[in-house]
């Protein structure tokens, strides 16, 4: 997994809960280097699944409420990184319409060896779109806040259900209605 992933987990749970949970989760056995991550490295996807639980076991936030908190943090970043990505399209609906056409595609040219997750997407009405989440990694709690940093950058209310379509998280659709 990209490093930047670990150093901006590691900002957002500063910020969130300060520095002392930092220290406190970069204690556990297994991490990379200590936990002295840089954001051009590539670490393991476990150790930063064993970050979120430590953090989730110190901070008593569930997992899910975490890695969606998470997931809205890094919307935010990939904004200030990334800025045209978001230029063109006039609201979050063409936005996450792009993430298969336009997102991913320009991800894997800076970034190969990316193991990215894979949405088919549907856009059902104006109002209304279908986003249906695979991956092994079985992250849909950070994919459900990605899609809410979206719609908060876009400044869109809307009402997200989601739906375990495989027992192991594997699969996950998202009903997005404004």
């Amino acid at each position: 997994m990209r490093g930047i992933i670990f150093t901006e987990y590691l900002d957002f749970v500063e910020t969130k809960f300060g520095y002392a949970t930092v220290d406190q989760i970069l204690t556990i056995d297994g991490l990379t280097d200590e936990g002295a991550y840089t954001s051009v490295g590539k670490y393991p996807f476990e150790e930063i699944v064993a970050l979120l639980v430590e953090t989730s076991s110190k901070t008593s936030v569930a997992l899910p409420n975490l890695m969606s908190s998470f997931g809205e943090h890094v919307m935010g970043v990939f904004y200030k990184g990334y800025p045209d990505f978001f230029h063109s399209s006039q609201d979050a609906f063409t936005f996450l319409s792009s993430i298969e056409d336009v997102i991913h595609p320009q991800v894997l040219k800076l970034y190969p060896d990316a193991e990215l997750p894979s949405f088919d997407i549907k856009r059902v009405s104006e109002d209304h779109l279908e986003m249906t989440y695979h991956s092994v990694r079985r992250m849909g709690d950070f994919a459900h806040g990605l899609i809410v940093g979206c719609l908060e950058h876009y400044q869109e209310k809307a009402k997200i259900t989601q739906e375990n379509l495989s027992e192991d998280g594997t699969k996950i659709r998202f009903k997005i209605k404004r």
